[in-house]
């Protein structure tokens, strides 16, 4: 008696093409999914905590006048400056709503664009190839931008707010035009007995927001400069995804992926992005305060900033700010990518 033969199967949908097979899809709040979302947010508020005096520092030579000898000029200097006038309290002014504003938007930043690659590759079926990280990382900037902006803004007036920063001259009643100092809450030596701008309430994050939409026009003030904003943060997020991408590609090749070597591509990949875009991050920060009626900017539009600075001072006032800024970028995208990358092994994610 002969054996039964076995029953036919089915053609299987890749056979012949086994390089065909294709990542299953996951689903949209998958263990993976949320283990990018967590990663992404601690890397955030660790590398801003980080460089906090920095990142200060930066904003605050990209808003004051030019035209003053009370300027905050050096790094250095600058830094004394600061610790000498506010104490501790100084480096990390702002850096509570930065943390705020950094860790939902580390974390939908690095979730969009490890949802996007997987999403423009098919899963799996097409090559990531590098102006597909350009366009995964730009559309996970200006997603992560569109999410968070509003706590930006407040960040920004928070950093500045107590700052004794050269203001734009004022006209006196002689007509001479004299600098004044803006302080909010704290006043320097010289404009001692100044009415502070700002009340004890209005430092704080819910306060200095109902401030601007009290003052400024409701909701909207709130998302002033975001136009400038999503324009540089698209090419920056996409050139830093894929020149780390590519930097550890080359630098740390399997059995050299040290610790130091995992920094270095992150320093390097965060220089040469915000390099590249610079100037967007100096209109976005005037738009920011062009609401502060001290501030002396008032600006119809991002082209009508960008053309006003480049008429007053020139390129180079586009580049306002940039060395503290490569000191600040350096430690902080590294930090943020080591991090990240950290937190997602032990969670378990690939």
């Amino acid at each position: 008696m002969s054996s039964p033969q076995p029953l036919p199967q089915p053609p299987s949908q890749h056979a012949g093409h086994p390089e065909a097979q294709v990542d299953t899809k996951p689903p949209f709040l998958s263990p993976q999914t949320t283990s990018y979302f967590i990663a992404g947010g601690l890397a955030g508020a660790a590398s801003r905590t980080l460089v906090s005096p920095l990142e200060r520092l930066k904003i605050i030579q990209q808003v004051q006048s030019a035209s003053s000898d009370r300027q905050y000029k050096g790094v250095w200097a600058s830094l004394v400056r600061m610790w000498r006038e506010e104490g501790f309290r100084g480096f990390m002014r702002g850096n509570g709503i930065n943390c705020l504003r950094i860790i939902p938007y580390s974390a939908v930043q690095f979730t969009a664009y490890e949802q996007l690659k997987r999403w423009f590759t098919n899963y799996g079926a097409k090559e990531l190839d590098t102006p597909t990280r350009l366009v995964s990382g730009a559309l996970a900037g200006i997603t992560s931008v569109c999410t968070t902006y509003p706590l930006d803004l407040v960040r920004s007036r928070l950093s500045i707010a107590t700052a004794s920063i050269p203001m734009q001259p004022t006209t006196q009643t002689n007509g001479a035009a004299q600098p004044a100092l803006s302080s909010a809450y704290h006043t320097s030596t010289s404009a001692r007995g100044a009415v502070p701008a700002f009340s004890r309430a209005e430092l704080t994050v819910w306060g200095m927001t109902l401030k601007v939409m009290r003052e400024e026009g409701g909701v909207r003030a709130l998302y002033r400069g975001i136009v400038a904003t999503a324009a540089g943060v698209a090419p920056y997020v996409g050139i830093n995804f894929a020149a780390y991408e590519a930097l550890r590609g080359v630098v740390t090749p399997p059995g050299k992926s040290s610790v130091v070597r995992k920094l270095f591509c992150g320093a390097l990949a965060g220089s040469v992005s915000q390099t590249l875009t610079y100037p967007f991050d100096v209109l976005r920060r005037k738009m920011q305060v062009t609401g502060m009626g001290a501030m002396g900017y008032k600006y119809t539009g991002a082209l009508d900033a960008l053309q006003s600075i480049v008429r007053t001072e020139g390129v180079r006032g586009l580049y306002r700010g940039l060395w503290p800024n490569l000191l600040k970028v350096a430690p902080s995208i590294a930090t943020s990518f080591f991090t990240y990358e950290l937190v997602k092994e032990i969670l378990g994610a690939t």
